[in-house]
């Protein structure tokens, strides 16, 4: 099956392709991902919804056998001057895994995972971070498409979905999975890593709702919000999971 990562960027690089430039942005991204997608051909089909002089909206859908299998809609925004005075804001912004742990490298290399509880506070390894304590992770993802390098938005796209995993992991592993991912940016991340920090996990009766904040090593780029599903009976347990290990991309 296709990933929820790789169908947020295909999904995203269609919309940014169809209805992005022109002096607008990416603002805001939301995907609901309602059925599996299987290792087949997938079509992207775009319609634009809103074409203002500030603001510009646009729907997309990727489709397999005839059936729509992921919805998204994108909105674009064109950047003007910042308004004055003073707004508050978060004093304690998330960074990313230190030189010494993380040496900035043209590679691609696994992901890395941060806790709050986690003595070096970085590893590769899973295992190491499986509890109860604050979630974080600095990756840089494959490309949506084979042998073309994804576009900023595309990165954001692609590093907004484990806001699942960041969010539902405890002490027991993962219990709970997302059915759709909504990404909100102030601006778009600059590098090629791209980072995610859980902020809170609320859930009820099955239910589950996480939020994480999204940055590069220049500061906060933007929010990351999913809704999730329980999934007790497909749990998945990291205890016994040693160093992540990349997949083989041939």
């Amino acid at each position: 099956m296709v990933n929820g990562a790789a169908l947020c960027g295909l999904v995203a690089r269609a919309l940014e392709n169809s209805h992005g430039g022109d002096g607008f942005v990416p603002a805001r991204l939301t995907v609901d991902l309602f059925r599996p997608a299987l290792t087949r051909p997938l079509t992207a089909v775009t319609t634009g919804v809103r074409d203002g002089k500030r603001i510009r909206v646009a729907d997309a859908e990727l489709l397999q056998d005839g059936e729509p299998v992921v919805r998204a809609t994108a909105v674009f925004l064109r950047p003007s001057e910042q308004p004055p005075g003073q707004v508050w804001t978060r004093e304690r912004r998330p960074s990313p895994p230190p030189a010494t742990i993380a040496p900035p490298t043209e590679a691609l290399t696994p992901p890395y995972f941060g806790s709050d509880d986690h003595p070096d506070g970085w590893s590769t390894s899973m295992l190491e971070h499986q509890g109860a304590s604050r979630k974080r992770m600095w990756a840089r993802h494959l490309p949506a498409v084979v042998g073309e390098e994804p576009s900023p938005f595309v990165r954001a796209a692609m590093a907004g979905e484990p806001t699942s995993l960041m969010t539902n992991w405890g002490t027991a592993g993962v219990g709970f999975i997302n059915v759709d991912m909504t990404l909100v940016l102030a601006r778009l991340p600059e590098g090629l890593d791209v980072g995610i920090e859980a902020d809170d996990h609320i859930s009820a009766d099955g239910v589950a709702v996480g939020t994480a904040t999204m940055f590069d090593r220049r500061g906060t780029v933007g929010t990351c919000v999913v809704s999730a599903l329980a999934n007790a009976r497909r749990q998945v347990d990291f205890a016994g999971q040693g160093e992540f290990e990349l997949p083989a991309t041939n």
